[in-house]
């Protein structure tokens, strides 16, 4: 749309009274713009139909005869018409409730239509609506848009409406995608795509409309990252690492554990973006347990080996803390000074560690949120690494880059992004992906079972401990809540200490203090406690060898991704590990999520089936993950759709026409509408 028709006020338009144009506000329309673009999510179908082409219990539209006068039945208040109808030469029953006026006008020969559904057995037809075409006009024979409303707003009302705009400013409406994309994909003009998408002659008509725009919505999606893509290339004002391989190589031989094929794979084209002038935008995703964090420290000794310091940022303490521990360890006997910033510190020691990071002591810091604040300063930042990067606001992850000078930025995560979400989320990064797992670990076992099995459940604890291992045992909620019956944290602590008196029950949660949660911790990951009653706070990254048992109460209550997140906790060594999910097969989705567990461990396929189930919109869990809000288009259904989008967008930003030639003037006025095309980072 031109930027004219969003500068019209939706009150401006006759008919749209200010409260009325509150409720529209409220929908998200503000602008004629808006209104034009605010597409039907559904099409009554009034078209009339054979009695033979229908199911039982089917909505149908049928044209017949009144064949004898109609009985009216009242009864507390309400009222039952019923009259007799030759549909076809069948005979059939219409019933209308509380429509008692429409007895006079039921005259035996004329001709009726009829919408409502259909009972086979009884030949009847329980009737929504009815015309008379012997008075013209009317719904029959047309699909009919259904649109979200809310409040005061009627379908009548905003049909009317949008048909309104449609007569009054459709031909404002321009063409924004050039002749040649038009044709290559046979796709109908803009200003008759939204007409037709709002009006459809019929299904096939309506179905055109819906291709040519839900092409153009993902191609200006696309277009949006690749045209960033193509500035960030073109501006050499990255930091060009100079990396000795004989260095990388001589750090990863002193690892502890020799680096999976897959690991090498991603650590060369980490390295590779690293060494070009422009600034590295890169994700790394792999299933829990591939060696991510390894491939990291590989980056971060990189970056300190040219002369800058990096920056590795977590979403939780806990984490923070086995990072700066195992990193330190890495990275000690070269000489490398990693420290760790969280928010918990004593303000004499966030000094020290503040000053020491400006004057460039500290080659390396790990934190959470603590390392965004104002008073964070670096000598030179090279690199920025952030773990789990979906848990932290866009805004979150663009401060700690802007600390530096374009500096080189890796993202991980082990949520397994499927390849729909890659593309639109992360359209703007280099995608690398470890599937390969360490060398020893085995599968784990996956079992659910229903609440009355905990006997079992607590029978399946005894025997791990018998052998020396521990158990993680998870729970939605921290204390009991009204609005959720499902076991708490503390409850369940108290519960398994009377079931299992001769075993050690640690307690772990969000709410405890930062020194309790570090002694639950360490106790825990020491072998001191055997079980572990803990909240989602340990989802992400804890790491005990040798716990072998992960349960999770309430699993239905979870999403499949971070399941299958927990599950991650264990099979962490070469011991057999456990997963026993205790769940309601009865909520919703709750059956097809256990199933989707007990079927498969690879966490791609889990976050496949994550996505049917949830949407992309609750995929991540937090409305700041990037998802964008498409009007018509479908992730799931539209994907092939979405790859030839990106493709095509790629492509036309790569030539020289694009960014000058008159052809593209409006593809070029809609990304600085967009305030893309002068190269702002996207997030």
């Amino acid at each position: 749309m031109t930027q004219d028709l969003f500068a019209i006020p939706i009150a401006s338009m006759k008919g749209v009274s200010a409260p009325k144009a509150g409720e529209l506000h409220a929908l998200g329309v503000s602008t004629v713009g808006e209104l034009i673009e605010y597409y039907p999510f559904r099409y009554e179908d009034y078209r009339v139909r054979a009695l033979h082409e229908v199911k039982d219990g089917e909505k149908i539209t049928v044209q017949g005869t009144i064949a004898a006068h109609p009985s009216l039945q009242r009864f507390g208040g309400k009222s039952r018409l019923i009259c007799r109808v030759t549909v076809e030469g069948l005979l059939l029953t219409a019933v209308w409730f509380n429509r008692a006026f429409l007895k006079e006008q039921m005259e035996v020969g004329r001709d009726i239509i009829l919408t409502g559904k259909w009972d086979q057995r009884r030949r009847q037809l329980t009737v929504a609506e009815s015309e008379f075409p012997d008075r013209g006009g009317g719904r029959s024979g047309t699909l009919q848009p259904v649109y979200s409303v809310a409040g005061s707003l009627t379908q009548a009302w905003m049909r009317q409406k949008i048909d309104r705009a449609l007569v009054e400013y459709g031909a404002m409406i321009p063409e924004l995608l050039p002749a040649e994309l038009l044709n290559r994909h046979d796709l109908m003009p803009r200003r008759e795509a939204i007409l037709r998408i709002h009006r459809p002659e019929n299904t096939h008509e309506g179905q055109e409309a819906r291709r040519r725009m839900v092409y153009e919505e993902l191609f200006l999606f696309e277009l949006k990252l690749q045209a960033y893509r193509a500035l960030n290339r073109k501006a050499p004002d990255g930091i060009a690492h100079k990396i000795s391989g004989e260095e990388i190589r001589a750090f990863a031989a002193a690892l502890p554990f020799e680096l999976t094929e897959g690991q090498k794979q991603v650590i060369n084209e980490i390295t590779h973006d690293m060494k070009q002038p422009f600034a590295m935008n890169r994700l790394l995703q792999g299933d829990v347990g591939s060696g991510k964090t390894v491939v990291a420290a590989v980056a971060l000794y990189a970056t300190v080996r040219h002369g800058c310091q990096g920056a590795l940022m977590v979403p939780t303490e806990i984490l923070a803390e086995q990072h700066a521990r195992s990193l330190g360890r890495l990275f000690e006997p070269h000489g490398i000074q990693a420290a760790l910033l969280t928010g918990s510190m004593t303000d004499r020691k966030r000094r020290d560690i503040l000053a020491s990071l400006q004057m460039g002591m500290i080659d390396i810091v790990i934190g959470t949120h603590a390392l965004i604040q104002e008073d964070v300063f670096f000598r030179r930042l090279g690199l920025v690494v952030t773990d789990e990067q979906h848990r932290f606001g866009v805004n979150q992850r663009s401060v700690l880059r802007r600390k530096g000078l374009n500096p080189d930025v890796l993202m991980m995560t082990a949520t397994p992004i499927p390849r729909t979400l890659a593309i639109t989320v992360f359209g703007d990064m280099d995608v690398s992906t470890i599937k390969e797992r360490p060398k020893g670990r085995k599968p784990i076992k996956t079992y659910w079972v229903k609440h009355d099995k905990m006997d079992r459940v607590l029978g399946f604890i005894r025997r791990e401990a018998e052998l020396g291992r521990q158990t993680f045992f998870i729970c939605p909620l921290i204390e009991e809540s009204e609005k959720l019956d499902v076991q708490n944290a503390i409850d369940l602590h108290m519960t398994l200490r009377l079931a299992l008196p001769d075993l050690q029950i640690g307690l772990l949660h969000g709410r405890m203090a930062s020194a309790e949660k570090d002694a639950a911790m360490s106790t825990f990951a020491a072998g001191e406690t055997t079980v572990l009653v803990s909240t989602t706070v340990i989802e992400v990254g804890v790491d005990v060898p040798n716990a072998t048992l992960m349960i999770v109460m309430d699993a239905d209550r979870f999403g499949l991704s971070q399941l299958h997140q927990l599950r991650g906790r264990v099979g962490r060594s070469d011991h057999q590990s456990y997963c026993v999910l205790i769940a309601d097969p009865k909520s919703e989705n709750g059956l097809e999520r256990m199933q989707a567990m007990t079927d498969t461990d690879d966490g791609f396929e889990i976050a496949r089936r994550d996505l049917e189930l949830r949407g992309p919109g609750e995929f991540f869990g937090t409305k700041q993950s990037g998802v964008p809000d498409f009007r018509l288009a479908n992730l799931l259904n539209d994907f092939a759709v979405l790859e030839q989008a990106r493709d095509d967008a790629a492509a036309l930003t790569a030539e020289p026409a694009f960014w000058s030639s008159p052809a593209y003037a409006g593809l070029r006025d809609h990304l600085k509408r967009e305030a893309l095309a002068s190269g702002e980072p996207l997030d």
